[in-house]
């Protein structure tokens, strides 16, 4: 029972400060369990730059970019630039406190015309947090924290396909190393790899210059679960995630461009069973399983049956608008089911290009929820080595 207090404890420090990965408020199911799938880190499923989150979270398919690691990092294979990076900076819960942020670092470097490397660090800050014992006094002020390190390589497999591989360290310290619940804790870390497939191939399209179908592919996240204390039951998966979709892009001549696109993501975790007044299951499935067994159960175990399989997918729909590759406007929608979160909403972006640099906004509308992204701007700042090396170059010819 003490190591079951700690893990309520330690899940409720990560669900109190995360939010929006649940929603702001759930809606309960059988004999009043929550139906969400809760993982360790969630911070990992967060679209972590300005692009994808002005698409409603979108970007399996969208064009080759520094930020490409978090979407599918297969895209890498077919990006034209030679070298480049990002930076991107997330404020979260702004509403109420003002230390939560959320910041990507990303880039990416042309082996030759078929290979590409890249890598990216995605750090998740906690703010202060003030931990006290079972009487009210105080223990002390801390900062938690989590973040992951991942690396990956992308090939061209042909002139339209190609495929990534990535490997991915992940840390999360939520405790500081205090007790909680009586037993003692440690910062939890977890190794964990990615595979994923791009596709695109130039189509026909009447009246238009150019047009292209994507398809993507990314199972992200596949590693150990996590455990933040000593004990072998205590570990809980990380999200391993499925996220596949279709785009379609169309230059309608030299200066106009519109892309299209769907990304479906479901998590492959157990879902949570439905349990009696004393706990045991009376319908579903056991969800203490391993990571492998864990992933293909994710498709038949839902308590609800089928139908409640199928509410587990969510979805986001984007759209982006280049002007002559210097302005771009965005625009998405994220969809997810009321039993398994109830996130949804609106987002809008912008993005402009000048030279060697960079910039992209994009702010986030609920429908339904509040969200700690509402009422902020989140924010990406790239760099493109190729252009910075070419104007050097002119400015040293002159």
């Amino acid at each position: 029972m003490q190591h079951y207090r700690l893990r309520i404890s330690i899940i409720s420090i990560t669900g109190l400060m995360m939010l929006s990965i649940f929603g702001y408020a759930q809606k309960p199911n059988y004999l009043g369990q929550l139906n969400t799938i809760t993982t360790a880190v969630p911070f990992l499923l967060i679209a972590p730059d300005a692009r994808g989150g002005g698409m409603g979270d979108a970007g399996v398919t969208s064009t080759p970019d520094a930020s490409s690691m978090h979407y599918n990092p297969a895209k890498y294979a077919f990006i034209e630039k030679d070298m480049g990076f990002a930076i991107s900076y997330s404020p979260w819960l702004r509403a109420l406190v003002s230390d939560i942020n959320l910041a990507y670092l990303a880039g990416y470097k042309r082996i030759d015309d078929k290979q590409t490397i890249g890598a990216s660090l995605l750090y998740f800050s906690l703010g202060d947090i003030t931990f006290t014992d079972i009487v009210g006094e105080v223990i002390g002020n801390y900062k938690p924290n989590e973040f992951s390190i991942d690396a990956t390589y992308a090939r061209k497999l042909g002139p339209v396909w190609s495929g990534a591989i990535s490997a991915r360290y992940i840390y999360s310290n939520l405790t500081q190393g205090i007790p909680v619940a009586g037993s003692s804790t440690h910062a939890g870390w977890s190794i964990a790899t990615d595979v994923a497939f791009y596709y695109t191939k130039k189509i026909n399209l009447k009246n238009v210059d150019d047009a292209w179908l994507n398809l993507g592919f990314n199972i992200s996240n596949i590693g150990a679960k996590i455990s933040y204390s000593d004990s072998n039951t205590d570990k809980d998966f990380i999200p391993t995630n499925l996220r596949f979709g279709p785009s379609l892009t169309i230059d309608f001549n030299e200066y106009n461009r519109f892309s299209f696109m769907i990304d479906a993501n479901k998590l492959l975790v157990p879902t949570p069973p439905y349990y009696d007044s004393i706990g045991n299951i009376t319908k579903g499935m056991n969800p203490d399983v391993g990571v492998v067994k864990g992933m293909y159960q994710s498709f038949y175990d839902a308590p609800g049956g089928f139908s409640e399989e199928m509410n587990e997918f969510s979805f986001c729909i984007g759209t982006e608008y280049w002007y002559d590759q210097q302005f771009a406007i965005r625009g998405g929608y994220f969809w997810e089911a009321a039993s398994k979160g109830n996130r949804q909403y609106f987002t809008l972006g912008a993005g402009l290009r000048y030279n060697v640099f960079g910039l992209d906004f994009s702010y986030l509308i609920p429908t339904d929820q509040k969200n700690p992204l509402e009422n902020t701007l989140r924010f990406t700042l790239s760099f493109d080595f190729e252009a910075f090396t070419k104007k050097t170059d002119e400015e040293f010819t002159e």
